[in-house]
């Protein structure tokens, strides 16, 4: 295979250990293999502990324990890249990527050097359903077949999507995720994009793809989440990461949605939950109280 642009996989988790070790086959059926896989964890709870010790020593991934939150975890890693590798990819923990997604995410970084951060197709996101099994998630994988680089898609985003991004390494040289946005860090993509599209073009792309298993262990609660709905959003829109029209039209999505489903909640959503933080978001936002890092005294 000619050179092509390095990678390096980054994996923040918490409390997942079994979507954790399904890495280890992922990364080991990549055409094109990263640099190095990267694991930001709290602890040794997180990890497979025992598919670890049967793996390989030299295609083991590099675990980096620190704090906890989505920020900070990725920002670790952000701390210990590599020399010279000259792309990171951020996946989720329960995201599962087509065998060629690394092979064709360097192929459209190398013919499109105006992007700095990209997103690949999304087969199936089961983050706002049930979910979607593994094995589910694994036929579709196989299934699909990409579309050739001369006929990738381009779409302008206005952020990146968290669960699969990838970027220019030295495009995000200074850039740190916003710690203030803790635990799930929710928007906190959305956030980084923003600022990273000062230094080029963010899109996204169909030339590689995967499915996002929207896992629902180890989310935040819904309280929490519904206080981050508003919280976040505002947040965001006054710092200038998050376009103001962008930011209003999702803020009033979420309430509608929370407050129509609220009568008949899907089993998977703790939605009086999420009703009960946004009021108290809209509460603290007239006391001027509001802010993302509150949902710690939640």
């Amino acid at each position: 295979m000619e050179s092509l642009p390095s990678i390096v996989v980054v994996i923040a988790s918490k409390g997942r250990p079994d979507d954790l070790a399904l890495w280890l086959g992922h990364m080991a059926r990549q055409s094109f293999k990263p640099v190095t896989m990267i694991w930001s964890v709290t602890g040794d709870a997180d990890l497979p502990l025992a598919e670890l010790a049967a793996w390989p020593e030299a295609d083991k991934p590099q675990v980096i324990i620190g704090g906890t939150g989505l920020c900070r975890q990725r920002n670790a890693a952000l701390d210990a890249l590599p020399e010279g590798a000259d792309i990171i990819a951020f996946f989720d923990d329960d995201y599962i990527p087509c065998d060629d997604c690394l092979e064709n995410m360097a192929r459209f970084m190398e013919a499109n050097p105006d992007v700095v951060g990209v997103t690949g197709k999304v087969l199936a996101d089961g983050i706002n359903g049930p979910g979607v099994s593994v094995e589910d998630a694994m036929a579709l994988t196989t299934a699909h077949r990409s579309v050739p680089l001369q006929q990738a898609e381009r779409s302008n985003r206005v952020g990146l999507y968290g669960c699969n991004m990838a970027m220019r390494i030295n495009a995000t040289k200074g850039l740190r995720f916003d710690e203030n946005l803790p635990l799930y860090g929710w928007q906190e993509d959305v956030d980084f994009a923003g600022r990273l599209r000062q230094r080029g073009m963010i899109c996204g792309t169909n030339a590689f793809a995967g499915v996002h298993r929207g896992a629902k262990s180890g989310r935040t609660s819904g309280v929490r989440l519904g206080y981050s709905q508003i919280a976040n959003i505002i947040y965001l829109v006054r710092k200038g990461s998050m376009p103001v029209a962008f930011g209003c039209q999702l803020m009033a999505r979420n309430l509608l949605a929370n407050h129509v489903k609220v009568l008949r909640p899907e089993p998977w959503v703790d939605r009086r939950g999420r009703v009960d933080g946004n009021w108290l978001a809209l509460r603290d936002l007239v006391s001027g109280r509001l802010h993302p890092l509150r949902i710690l005294e939640i």
